[in-house]
């Protein structure tokens, strides 16, 4: 019989004891605003296989749905998440530990980010391998994830990440600030990269001559990017970057994210810019543009991601 790890009170059942819909614990998934927590359930299937269901909104004030999909990268959260939760829940990863992802991809079916009358829910099976531990504790993992929708595996994905200790991380990271000391630059067009209002474009242009070319706009104020204080850029937000980088290379502003390859070298910090640069390739035969993405800072390699766009006259 599986573990399940939701938390039920007795006042949440019905009165023929069906479980009602809740949250996990936000500690759990690194969220300080329950309302950012999309996980509701976990069972362990077996060693090392999970089942966790998920619920994306209908309205976000950052996920919004467009022409009828789902914002995929509500997906990306939610396998995100799911590799917390099962850090801290099934491998004992203490609360307080950091986590640095290393790797986050998915692909889907437009099908599975099809939005409909009531929220999406979503069963994430998860595989957890390549665990990694020193002195009895987990240092990483990688995990692959099936992700399900009324039964029908519709995407799939995978990730990787390594945790450390608060002791060893202040050893690695020392006094790094946790509020940007850059300035934050006016964003590009709102239209331009699939986004309703100004606040959550994370690119600014600054050089006519280099259209692909913008720096990040790191804005630690930002309630849903900035969910908690962090002392670098979150990886959601450069993959958030990654995929505004696709809609104005392509100039496919309204194209749905059906894929994503991503990989992360180092930091992101916050007291020097970030540089973004995106080189579209050529379309399929279904018109899915791949588009390449990567952000430097000091010269340096921070993440290189692929995005796939595909046109909604293919969907």
């Amino acid at each position: 019989m599986s573990r399940t790890g939701s938390i039920v009170f007795p006042d949440q059942r019905t009165a023929r004891g069906a479980r009602l819909t809740t949250t996990v614990p936000s500690e759990y998934v690194h969220r300080a605003a329950v309302s950012e927590v999309f996980l509701t359930h976990w069972e362990t299937d077996s060693t090392d296989r999970f089942s966790v269901t998920a619920q994306w909104p209908r309205g976000h004030a950052l996920f919004i749905p467009a022409s009828g999909y789902q914002d995929p990268l509500l997906l990306v959260e939610s396998v995100r998440q799911t590799g917390a939760l099962l850090a801290h829940a099934e491998y004992g990863v203490p609360f307080g530990h950091q986590f640095l992802m290393w790797n986050m991809s998915f692909a889907a079916d437009p099908e599975a980010l099809t939005a409909g009358p009531r929220p999406t829910e979503v069963v994430l099976r998860a595989e957890c391998h390549d665990i990694v531990r020193r002195g009895g504790n987990l240092a990483g993992m990688r995990y692959r994830v099936t992700v399900e929708r009324d039964g029908m595996p519709l995407a799939v994905a995978a990730a990787a990440f390594n945790c450390t200790s608060p002791a060893v991380y202040r050893r690695l990271r020392g006094d790094a600030l946790v509020r940007s000391s850059v300035p934050v630059p006016a964003g590009i067009a709102p239209e331009t990269v699939g986004r309703a209002g100004s606040r959550d474009v994370v690119l600014a242009a600054t050089d006519p001559h280099t259209p692909r070319r913008w720096q990040l706009r790191v804005d630690t104020a930002h309630p849903i990017f900035f969910d908690h204080p962090v002392d670098h850029v979150p990886g959601m937000v450069l993959l958030e970057a990654a995929r505004q980088a696709a809609h104005a290379a392509t100039g496919m502003c309204d194209a749905l994210p059906v894929g994503l390859d991503s990989t992360f070298e180092r930091y992101a910090e916050l007291d020097a810019p970030c540089w973004i640069e995106a080189e579209p390739g050529r379309p399929d035969g279904d018109g899915r543009i791949p588009t390449t993405v990567r952000g430097t800072q000091r010269g340096e390699t921070v993440f290189t991601a692929t995005v796939t766009l595909c046109p909604h006259r293919a969907l």
